[in-house]
């Protein structure tokens, strides 16, 4: 019987968590760097179509190594399986100080962003404003109030809906006529970047965009013959986001010009609001509700990783103090919030932040994808040649970040290197615990 409670997940559940895992809020944010780095409608487009093979690729290959190993915790078991303690901690590590929090920092400045379409904010307020909303959102997940299934499906809603009417309305009554989807003529770019070198930069913010479809292996221990239905789940949940991704951006170049894309904080009001100005506010209304769900569930759920490592004596042993009256794990709220905020001052811009994640992110979704080669037993040519072209494109981002980002990719790799350190020490205080 409890084999069956566990294996309660079907084709639609997973698919839907393989959507709504992917489909956040940096669609909303993420064009317009991406129309800076790629400023012809072809190429634009075609980034995104790119971006979305990767992911297929990506999610065929963690779905036959989540089939082999349906176990709870996705990454950090498949890295542990293959490589040992030390890679699997430094997932968790970089959750805490690049991914969790830097993803954190992003979304607040989208919030900040699409507020000053009712508030006109400075960039210096936007920054103000990010950070005391993080506070409060601390404060509130702190005291317990928990972002549930209620709110999390009003927010998911608001996110939808956006699209949905960013599509419906940009495909019918867009005005801008002189689209040229065949134009992918890169000009002469004022970074001196070239063709090869923007187009990976631009890739990291569709990497943002399309990243979380991963989650959906997360839970293959749940599935009902998770073999099969992983990958199913996983195909028409990408294929899906790579529809819904490609239409609004199609949306977004109907009622805008690509430089004017480029130039834009919050593009899908900015869009909308070229023939409805009450239907821009209404965009922006639902971004922002949209935004700060996301991060308010952000907040509260990353801290219980840190908490079981804590537990697990590979982490701060504060992580896993509960509030005694409160009982969430506060000391890890509390941190994991003050260093967003550090993130934020010092890396100020969206930019900085997303090619931060995303840099990090891609060393661990290129490990996690080569352990394909040493976990799987049957090895299917179509599987692997999935996980070659994943991990072909995944070192592409890696390499060209660090050779076109050097500052934030660097910034990566040092946490990474402050990682092994701290593991080293928390390895030797679990040994003498046990001792």
């Amino acid at each position: 019987m409890e084999n069956a409670k566990k294996s309660e997940i079907g084709l639609y559940g997973l698919t839907m968590i393989a959507i709504g895992s992917s489909i956040g809020s940096g669609i909303f944010r993420t064009p317009s760097e991406i129309a800076g780095y790629l400023p012809s409608e072809g190429l634009m487009l075609l980034v995104w179509t790119v971006g979305g093979i990767i992911s297929l690729s990506g999610a065929l290959t963690f779905a036959k190594i989540a089939a082999q190993f349906p176990r709870v915790g996705g990454f950090y078991v498949f890295l542990k399986e293959a490589y040992g303690k030390l890679p699997a901690f430094l997932f968790g590590w970089s959750m805490l100080l690049v991914i969790n929090t830097g993803s954190l920092a992003a979304l607040s400045l989208v919030f900040t962003s699409y507020l000053s379409s009712f508030i006109p904010l400075s960039d210096n307020a936007q920054l103000i404003v990010a950070i005391v909303t993080i506070c409060l959102l601390t404060v509130m997940n702190i005291l317990g109030v928990k972002f549930g299934n209620i709110y999390a499906s009003l927010f998911t809603s608001a996110k939808l809906l956006g699209i949905l009417l960013v599509v419906f309305l940009g495909l019918f009554f867009g005005t801008n006529g002189a689209v040229n989807y065949a134009n992918t003529a890169f000009p002469a770019n004022s970074d001196g970047l070239t063709l090869v070198s923007a187009f990976g930069l631009a890739l990291i913010g569709v990497t943002f965009s399309f990243g979380g479809y991963q989650h959906a292996t997360f839970v293959a221990a749940e599935v009902k013959d998770a073999a099969k239905i992983v990958p199913r789940a996983l195909v028409i949940g990408i294929l899906i986001v790579c529809v819904a991704y490609l239409t609004i951006n199609v949306a977004y170049l109907r009622f805008l010009p690509i430089e004017q894309i480029a130039a834009s904080k919050s593009v899908a009001s900015d869009a909308i609001n070229t023939i409805w100005t009450f239907g821009g506010q209404l965009i922006s209304f639902l971004i922002i509700v949209s935004v700060v769900g996301t991060i308010g569930i952000y907040i509260l759920t990353a801290p219980r990783i840190y908490f079981a490592m804590a537990e697990d004596g590979l982490f701060f042993r504060k992580f896993a103090e509960l509030h005694p009256k409160f009982g969430t794990p506060v000391w890890a709220i509390v941190f994991q919030s003050l260093w967003t905020i550090i993130l934020l001052v010092f890396w100020k811009t969206f930019s900085n932040l997303i090619t931060f994640v995303v840099f990090v992110d891609s060393i661990f979704f290129f490990a996690t994808a080569l352990t394909f080669f040493f976990l799987i037993r049957q090895k299917k040519v179509s599987s692997i040649i999935h996980a070659l072209v994943f991990l072909a494109m995944t070192g592409f981002i890696v390499v060209n970040t660090l050779l076109g980002k050097p500052m934030e990719a660097v910034s990566g790799l040092v946490f990474l290197g402050v990682g092994c350190f701290f593991f080293a020490i928390f390895r030797r205080t679990q040994k003498a615990v046990a001792a």
